[in-house]
C-alpha cells in the first residue's frame, strides 16, 4: 500500500502518542512522534511532514513555540492544534500563529482527527 504521506505528532502523553501512531499507521500514513517541542523542532529540521499534529502544553518548548518557528507563510504543511485547553485565548493564539485546525482532546475522536488530516491533505 502506498503511503498517504508522513505525519509528525508532537504530544507529551505517551498513551496518546501510541494511539495516534497506531491509528494513523493503519490509515496508511508514515508516522513520526516527538514528546515535546524541542524534539518536534529537531524532527522538523530533519524532514518536513505532510501534516503536524501539535499539542500545546508540553515540557520545554510548547506548541506555540514550535508554531512561531514555522509561520503559515513559510511552511508547506498544515498544523492541527491538539489541546486540553478550550479557552478563547488558546484558540485565538493558535489562529494568530496560523493553525489549520483545532481540537480540544476531550471533544474529539481519532476518527475526526484522521478525517481532518485527510481533508487538509487533499487541499494541499
Amino acid at each position: 500500500m502506498q503511503s498517504k504521506g508522513n505525519i509528525l505528532f508532537a504530544e507529551d502523553d505517551p498513551v496518546l502518542r501510541e494511539v495516534f501512531k497506531k491509528k494513523f499507521t493503519i490509515e496508511g500514513y508514515e508516522v513520526r512522534t516527538s514528546a515535546n517541542g524541542d524534539e518536534a523542532l529537531a524532527a522538523l529540521s530533519q524532514q518536513l511532514p505532510d501534516a503536524l499534529l501539535l499539542d500545546i502544553n508540553m515540557p520545554g518548548k510548547n506548541g506555540f513555540d514550535v508554531m512561531e518557528q514555522y509561520p503559515r507563510d513559510k511552511r508547506s504543511f498544515p498544523i492541527i492544534i491538539l489541546t486540553n485547553l478550550g479557552d478563547e485565548h488558546t484558540r485565538r493564539r493558535g489562529e494568530e500563529l496560523g493553525a489549520d485546525g483545532f481540537f480540544i482532546k476531550s471533544q474529539m475522536t481519532v476518527k475526526m482527527l484522521i478525517e481532518m488530516v485527510n481533508d487538509l491533505r487533499k487541499q494541499q
